[in-house]
């Protein structure tokens, strides 16, 4: 069944953003707590306490997540704050949603640990120089670099190739990604990655990759 078609664009935006879902519960507990004030004060206290205590906590695991994608060393020195862990399940390894709605893998990229925001809708694997520099990512000779649209304009990319690049229990080698300036504490993961897969899902809010050889979960 297709969720997102059988309700409203609204609705289905908050499935979509446990962060924006609850803030939106927060501030209706909130207003309902003023309307009742009068009629219960006490009851209209606790209610309006409880949705302004929800509201900080939302503001507060915002501004965690706006943090950690700016700054890669913040990402890494809180790997577990504010987002769910990737499993392995039989053969499969399993991302949670993140409160911010996307996708993220914790991988290994020539023994390099970082996140990568899984995208659909990019055709290449995208990392950014300063991780590239880290990583040992060096663009290949006798390739020429590729123009890419991006909302601020257009810029130029050059390929290169990923050595070893891994998590869960999937592992790729040789993997072409595009370096790409300006990117900096951002990395997206592309189809160029998801179709060298067995199958990949999404279900039950969870995204599920299944490789065609599964490895033992990657050391850090």
């Amino acid at each position: 069944m297709d969720v997102d078609g059988a309700l409203p664009g609204w609705t289905s935006g908050l499935m979509q953003s446990p962060l924006l879902a609850a803030a939106v519960i927060a501030m209706v507990v909130t207003l309902a707590g003023s309307l009742i004030g009068g009629a219960t004060p006490r009851a209209g206290r606790i209610m309006r306490a409880g949705g302004n205590l929800a509201l900080i906590a939302v503001v507060g695991m915002t501004v965690l997540q706006v943090a950690r994608l700016s700054n890669p060393a913040l990402d890494l020195a809180l790997p577990q704050v504010g987002l769910p862990a990737q499993r392995i399940v039989g053969s499969e390894t399993r991302i949670p949603l993140s409160p911010d709605g996307h996708y993220w893998i914790e991988a290994m990229v020539n023994g390099e640990p970082r996140r990568f925001l899984v995208d659909t809708g990019a055709t290449l694997t995208a990392v950014s120089e300063v991780f590239a520099g880290k990583s040992g990512i060096q663009p290949s000779p006798g390739r020429m670099p590729v123009q890419l649209r991006t909302a601020s304009g257009t810029l130029m990319a050059r390929i290169a190739t990923i050595g070893e690049f891994s998590f869960g229990n999937v592992v790729a080698r040789d993997l072409d990604a595009v370096i790409v300036p300006g990117m900096e504490g951002m990395n997206v993961l592309g189809m160029n990655f998801l179709s060298r897969l067995k199958g990949w899902r999404v279900e039950d809010g969870e995204l599920v990759l299944v490789p065609n050889h599964p490895q033992g979960a990657p050391k850090a």
